[in-house]
């Protein structure tokens, strides 16, 4: 579909078509993943990691699709030790990178800043987080657990519940999902609900759109039920965020009435809104999205660095 060369700062720059082209070849690389089978499809090239907020499972599964894959990759994992810190604008630094690998994986704290990046890097930029804005490659690997699971992204009914203000993988999830036509039911915490621009370009798809209130119905009602943390640093006033604190979580009991195939996803990390005995429940299926967050990546590195898969 000609994905090589380009960016990637939100899952609009994707057509449905390229996106199931990316999840097509994930499904193929698992065994690479896994460590089944080995490529050398990317020997030679170098991925920057310019990381200026924390992380664990992006950082560290964009490292491991590269290396799978016979790549290398050069990691900035702490902001306060670049010359950003001496005032550098973001501009100058990924006009730096931008010569030091065939790529650059962003993750920042200000909204947009990807879109900045690809407008000035001469290399290709993939958000992996920009504030409270989009996280498009979450999105893909949701997408592979979800599909993993039922087969299909059509006629799935998803929940999505937690801070959907703040939470920038329901922003790009749930755009993505209306291009499938999914059926969404969104529950949130007072002032948490989804963004009015976020809503509107759901809506503009057709997609089903409804608000759920009581957690039992949108359990008892779900294929998926995608639980999002509250976004503790996007908050300007601690007071602001005690107040929400601890609005919702998902236990054993909360599951009782849940459909038989019904997975329970989360981006993690989790800080209490899913209870631990979930994970002994056939419902838990965060710790496998979070697996598929490698062939996932593997694919798309595959895609916009080469042009073909393994």
């Amino acid at each position: 579909m000609g994905l090589k060369g380009r960016d990637l700062t939100s899952i609009r720059d994707f057509s449905r078509d390229e996106i199931d082209e990316v999840l097509t070849a994930a499904r193929r690389l698992i065994p690479y993943a896994e460590g089944k089978k080995s490529s050398d499809l990317l020997e030679g090239k170098v991925l920057v990691l310019a990381f200026f907020e924390p992380s664990t499972r992006t950082r560290l599964s964009f490292e491991t699709a590269m290396q799978r894959l016979g790549g290398r990759c050069v990691t900035i994992a702490d902001a306060s030790a670049t010359s950003m810190r001496k005032g550098e604008t973001l501009s100058d630094t990924i006009r730096m990178l931008s010569h030091y690998g065939e790529a650059i994986v962003l993750r920042h704290s200000n909204e947009g800043a990807a879109r900045l990046a690809a407008m000035v890097s001469d290399r290709p930029v993939i958000n992996a987080g920009d504030g409270a804005g989009q996280h498009p490659t979450q999105t893909l690997l949701d997408l592979a657990t979800i599909q993993e699971a039922f087969g299909t992204l059509r006629g799935i009914h998803v929940t999505l519940l937690g801070d959907l203000r703040y939470g920038r993988t329901v922003h790009s999830l749930a755009r993505a999902l209306a291009m499938y036509g999914t059926e969404l039911t969104l529950m949130s915490p007072p002032g948490l609900g989804l963004p009015a621009e976020v809503r509107e370009g759901i809506e503009e798809t057709g997609a089903r759109l409804k608000e759920e209130d009581q957690i039992h119905r949108a359990v008892r009602d779900a294929d998926v039920l995608y639980v999002t943390r509250i976004q503790k640093e996007r908050f300007a006033d601690e007071t602001e965020y005690q107040q929400v604190a601890g609005s919702y979580r998902i236990d054993a009991s909360s599951l009782v009435g849940a459909k038989p195939k019904m997975i329970v996803m989360h981006p993690l990390p989790r800080t209490g809104e899913i209870a631990p005995e979930v994970d002994a429940t056939p419902h838990a299926a965060y710790f496998r999205q979070a697996f598929l967050a490698v062939p996932v990546r593997m694919a798309l590195l595959s895609l916009i660095l080469a042009g073909r898969l393994p």
